[in-house]
């Protein structure tokens, strides 16, 4: 498994100060969700066309990869699938031009209940229109297990309704346990492993994030199963700093998590 963080965790952080880190603390990668204040990848400084290229190379030469490139993309609502699909496109775009090979979206909620195919349908079609822009891109388009989105039966149901080969899944141990009827690790890698390309990792007490291995998450006994079951893709530590600022700070979350996971590793 390569490990990563996602810039969640450090949301003020520069291009160099996110890469810098990345390679003292010993990281394969970063995984993109905002640089520097601005959370939309293609309005950041560091990846407009001018800036482009230097900031690859300022990774390349610390040995840090780009390992996805993290959208809002949520395709639920109907009044903002549109502009879901262009920020879409827009990020495979820019996933070709910086060689990065996914970018994540969400499905993301249903308020209500009565409107589940529907909404379901949608969010299948969002995935199908941006997996087909993708196919001869060599990017892939990876739904993150997440919000309404969590369990694996209501993943496979929209995964269902799709075909393209370039669709795939993030799988956010938090969201598929604690949203997604507490499903067990092993259950959801059985119903979905074939399409599992990424994995979040994270802790809580309840929905509070705590350093891994101080709250209720089964994260040894998930971290066996992805050892058990050969998975040889990015582990990525998702510290949610810029939605809880009142948690720790990445200067302490980053490391501790390198510590915990090499304990499993």
């Amino acid at each position: 498994m390569k490990l990563s963080f996602t810039t969640l965790g450090c949301p003020d952080w520069t291009w160099e100060r996110i890469v810098n880190e990345a390679s003292r603390l010993g990281y394969d990668g970063v995984e993109l969700r905002g640089i520097a204040g601005e959370l939309r990848l293609g309005r950041c400084e560091a990846l407009r066309e001018a800036r482009l290229e230097a900031s690859l190379a300022y990774a390349r030469e610390r040995g840090i990869a780009i390992c996805c490139l993290d959208t809002s993309c949520a395709f639920h609502d109907e009044e903002r699938f549109d502009e879901a699909i262009e920020e879409g496109m827009e990020t495979i775009d820019l996933a070709v031009r910086m060689g990065v090979s996914s970018i994540r979206v969400f499905g993301d909620s249903i308020a209500d209940n009565r409107r589940e195919q529907e909404i379901v349908a949608r969010v299948a079609r969002g995935l199908q229109t941006l997996g087909e822009y993708a196919e001869d891109k060599a990017v892939q388009v990876l739904l993150e297990t997440h919000g309404d989105f969590s369990s694996s039966d209501r993943v496979r149901e929209v995964l269902r309704q799709t075909s393209s080969p370039a669709i795939g899944i993030i799988w956010d141990i938090h969201h598929t346990i604690k949203y997604g009827g507490h499903e067990a690790p092993a259950e959801t890698w059985r119903k979905l492993g074939g399409y599992i390309r990424h994995a979040h990792i994270k802790d809580a007490l309840g929905a509070r994030p705590v350093l891994l291995g101080e709250g209720d998450l089964p994260l040894p006994e998930w971290i066996a199963l992805l050892r058990e079951v050969d998975y040889d893709g990015w582990l990525s530590f998702e510290w949610e700093k810029r939605w809880h600022p009142e948690i720790v700070e990445p200067e302490v979350a980053f490391p501790a998590f390198i510590d915990y996971v090499r304990r499993y590793l």
